[in-house]
């Protein structure tokens, strides 16, 4: 399974050009001193060589991202200013655009407002691999219209998530994570033919457990995807909690919290609480599933990591992958999030960018943006 994807290596000389780069600096900010800033600069410094190779060939770079959900409007909350001030802290001589999500035509992929975007530029880079499975505007319509490439870590995130499921080193383990079963149960299948073992924690757990008959309070679950659940357990490479943490039903739980104090249960949950955690015997089960590992996958986490009291399962498996001698890819939002909140980042293999573009590419082996990079009549 391969992707062969244009490079900017062809293009040679930049002097006197000026070049577009869809990038995904869709970061977390907040106020800091009275100015909002950008609290994780990952995503902005992963830029940095593709950037710096653009600028010593001689070209003029402009940036371009989405940031939030302003629904097609001009929305200040998600005015890119500090994401400006970040850049030009890191590459001040990258201009960045404003939001494209202020224009209805982004998401709607409107091949005039993409048309726009391009005017008076030569070439195109994306590098925007977490926005690569949207079929969006700035994604699909510059390869159409001007010589287009792909970005270094663009290149480097599709080779290293198919490689995973072409040529691992085995034992492979996927750790899968989250609160909707629905939106992982694609990807779970996909993994439970490719990995020796797949562990499922989160939210999406408690469907799972359903499925085994056991007891699960008032935790989240989805009925409609009993059976398939059901169907993964009995290929027997797939481990569930086996215990859990939780609260009351009812309780507030979060990154404000409360100070109640969690509750341990064993199998199953009674009536009148809820899972919010796996339990520490789960935590040892995953842990020595992936202290055996050659290849490991994480995307998602254990329970709710923001609440200190519903982290620690998430905690131990991050530290479980990251004492590992296994390669291991770490991918999405919140497992990124937290592996860099437990100052791990740096112990991982890879940490990939992108959240449902990766969870895609897994499943399916391919997304829009790629295929736009392919078919490009400038190839």
């Amino acid at each position: 399974m391969s992707v062969t994807l244009p490079s900017i290596d062809r293009w040679g000389s930049l002097k006197g050009k000026r070049v577009l780069v869809r990038v995904d600096f869709n970061a977390p900010v907040a106020e800091v001193d009275g100015v909002l800033r950008v609290t994780d600069d990952f995503r902005l410094r992963s830029t940095l060589p593709l950037f710096d190779v653009l600028l010593e060939r001689g070209a003029t770079v402009v940036a371009c991202t989405h940031f939030g959900r302003p629904d097609g409007r001009v929305d200040e909350r998600y005015d890119v200013a500090p994401l400006r001030r970040c850049l030009d802290g890191l590459r001040p001589e990258v201009e960045l655009m404003e939001n494209l999500r202020f224009h209805p035509g982004e998401e709607s992929n409107d091949p005039d407002f993409g048309a726009s975007l391009v005017e008076g530029f030569d070439y195109y880079v994306n590098e925007a691999f977490g926005a690569s499975h949207r079929a969006h505007a700035s994604i699909m319509v510059p390869p159409t219209l001007i010589p287009s490439a792909a970005g270094s870590n663009l290149q480097r995130e599709v080779a290293t998530l198919l490689a995973l499921l072409e040529s691992p080193a085995r034992p492979f383990v996927a750790v899968t994570g989250g609160a909707k079963v629905k939106d992982k149960l694609g990807i779970m299948k996909v993994l439970a033919e490719k990995a020796d073992v797949v562990i499922v924690g989160g939210g999406m757990a408690y469907t799972f457990a359903v499925a085994e008959g056991r007891r699960i309070g008032s935790s989240l679950f989805d009925g409609s995807f009993v059976e398939e659940c059901a169907a993964l357990l009995e290929g027997g490479n797939v481990l569930i909690p086996v215990d859990a943490r939780g609260l009351p039903t009812g309780s507030s739980f979060g990154p404000g919290g409360s100070d109640e104090v969690a509750v341990d249960f064993d199998e199953n949950i009674p009536d009148g609480f809820m899972g919010l955690d796996i339990g520490p015997t789960s935590i040892e089960v995953f842990a020595a599933a992936i202290a055996g590992a050659a290849t490991i996958l994480w995307n998602g986490p254990m329970g709710v990591f923001e609440d200190p009291r519903f982290g620690v399962g998430t905690e131990a498996v991050a530290r479980a992958i990251a004492s590992s001698s296994a390669v291991s890819v770490v991918g999405g939002g919140d497992s990124v999030a937290a592996l860099t909140s437990y100052g791990l980042d740096g112990d991982v293999s890879f940490v990939s960018t992108g959240g449902g573009a990766s969870l895609e590419l897994v499943e399916l082996g391919d997304l829009p943006g790629l295929r736009a990079l392919r078919e490009s009549p400038w190839n």
